[in-house]
């Protein structure tokens, strides 16, 4: 299973107390991405969270599946921005061909290591021929917990993109840089743009 029970329940606990709204910025890669997709495709979130950017999605004119794997932030998403999200984990993606574009952006960090690379290749059979694939990490040089008890599988470059051409991506393009994680510890993360080959 690709889902850790601890952060599952972090995520669970917290989400009913945190406020989302239709104001609230999108990821700033967001439409960077966006801008690689056919006008009107569909497009699927892993890990939507509070909805921000499945909401944008949408606004940009795409048929946007929102999906995540903890309940009450589906339930939180759907209220804010009546979404028709979907409670899904990671290892339950079981469509083909569908989507032009699948974002994950600091979701796929909580995939336990092990399961990543059966993640992956789900990824890549959702998608269809030439499909674009984004998503986030923090890294590191092996899977721990934050200071919060959140599972992180904190990878290395290199490990990520012999995972991702195992899977059949051709990375287009990465970019590492300095971030904050939310339990106040500096990290570096990556952002991954791929292309199913």
């Amino acid at each position: 299973m690709s889902t850790d029970p601890a952060t599952i329940a972090f995520y669970q606990a917290r989400a009913p107390h945190w406020v989302f709204h239709s104001g609230e910025a999108h990821s700033h890669q967001l439409d960077a991405f966006l801008d690689r997709l056919p006008a009107g495709s569909a497009v699927l979130e892993l890990g939507c969270g509070g909805g921000r950017d499945a909401d944008h999605i949408r606004k940009r004119g795409f048929a946007v599946d929102a999906t995540d794997a903890v309940p009450a932030l589906v339930k939180r998403a759907n209220e804010a921005f009546a979404l028709g999200a979907r409670v899904m984990a990671f290892h339950e993606l079981e469509a083909e061909a569908v989507y032009a574009g699948i974002w994950a952006h600091a979701s796929l960090l909580h995939c336990p290591r092990a399961d990543l690379p059966d993640v992956l290749a789900r990824i890549h059979r959702a998608l269809t021929p030439e499909g674009w694939f984004f998503s986030s990490y923090k890294l590191g040089q092996g899977e721990g917990r934050d200071l919060l008890g959140r599972l992180h599988n904190f990878p290395s470059p290199e490990w990520l993109f012999a995972a991702y051409a195992k899977a059949g991506f051709t990375i287009d393009s990465h970019e590492t840089y300095a971030g904050k994680a939310s339990d106040g510890t500096q990290r570096d993360w990556i952002d991954l743009i791929a292309r199913k080959a």
